[in-house]
């Protein structure tokens, strides 16, 4: 343990490049003997710290590209073969070319500006044998920021750093059409009341129709029935309503429709259900949260018809689709 603290010691004071200072007489002065170099430590603790960084950048590299056969293995044996020649370079280091020194007293309670000069230059001293010490420092500086790269790579599964635009972005725009699961087009009229259909963007491929801000639901409500918030109004075609397929809660796909056929003890309107969570949302006020863990209101899609009656998108959504993720409080849908 106590050499692998001076290896450690040793390497970072030859990180930080202290300066010697120059002495008359210098080797006869010396706190540790004066020993020869050792080039073929030195190569080898150089050559170990360059594949410790090559090794810690592979396993960035491994862990960005998910299509690699045994791509967990590989991840694994990157990083721990990375490990590996780091403390392999360190223990050649602690060993070969680093002088050590082991105390036969503890040191006074005072201190002495005479014992603080010996330890100043024992440190000075304990690289002499270290003849490529550029080389060296690189060595471990690449071994050191490519390791520490590894270990912050993992960190971007949290969620997204860069790319976000998958999260903020939808693929409807103001006259879009709405398509049914054959991209056979909606007029109004094929919608009916309490049934529940999905829809997506006309033009959209199948992988495009993956995306959270592409499917939506559509329902017909009789118009008196309808009790939008003023800054809904005319969000609906004739009571034909549109809302984002996915839940706000945890981002499940809403595939129940709650129209009871008779009137209950306490009066209950349509709504959307998620089946996951039971998050149960309201259709005749926009969207609004009846039941269930989601804290959010449900995107509400503006709809119209053209002169030939299909059914087209007025614009974006209302709010952010998805789950209530922390951008989903601050963001606004992107065009």
């Amino acid at each position: 343990m106590r050499r692998a603290l001076d290896a450690v010691l040793s390497a970072l004071v030859l990180l930080l490049g202290r300066r010697r200072r120059d002495r008359p007489d210098e080797d006869a002065e010396r706190v540790l003997p004066k020993l020869p170099p050792d080039p073929g430590a030195e190569t080898a603790a150089i050559v170990l710290f360059f594949c410790a960084a090559i090794l810690a950048a592979g396993f960035v590299v491994v862990y960005a590209i998910d299509s690699l056969p045994d791509h967990t293995q590989l991840e694994g044996a990157t990083l721990g073969l990375s490990l590996l020649c780091i403390a392999a370079a360190l223990i050649v280091v602690g060993r070969r070319l680093v002088a050590t020194e082991e105390l036969v007293e503890p040191y006074p309670p005072e201190e002495h500006p005479h014992e603080q000069e010996v330890v100043s230059r024992l440190v000075e001293e304990a690289g002499d044998r270290i003849t490529r010490k550029r080389l060296f420092k690189l060595g471990l500086g690449a071994a050191g920021g490519t390791l520490g790269l590894a270990a912050v790579a993992p960190a971007l599964s949290f969620g997204p750093f860069f790319q976000t635009k998958y999260f903020r972005g939808t693929p409807w725009r103001k006259g879009v059409r709405l398509v049914d699961e054959q991209s056979r087009p909606y007029r109004a009229s094929d919608i009916e009341e309490k049934s529940f259909y999905t829809a997506f963007p006309e033009g959209l491929s199948l992988e495009g129709r993956e995306e959270i801000g592409a499917p939506v639901v559509l329902v017909r409500l009789p118009v008196g029935e309808l009790h939008l918030p003023p800054e809904l109004h005319g969000y609906d075609a004739a009571g034909v309503v549109a809302y984002s397929k996915i839940c706000t809660h945890a981002g499940c796909a809403i595939s129940l429709y709650r129209a009871p056929l008779f009137q209950p003890d306490e009066p209950s309107p349509p709504a959307l259900v998620c089946p996951c969570h039971y998050s149960t949302f309201d259709v005749t006020d926009g969207g609004t949260v009846l039941f269930g863990p989601a804290g959010r209101k449900l995107p509400m899609l503006p709809l119209t018809t053209d002169a030939r009656g299909y059914l087209r998108a007025a614009g974006n959504f209302d709010e952010q689709v998805g789950p209530s993720w922390w951008g989903s409080r601050i963001w606004s849908p992107e065009p």
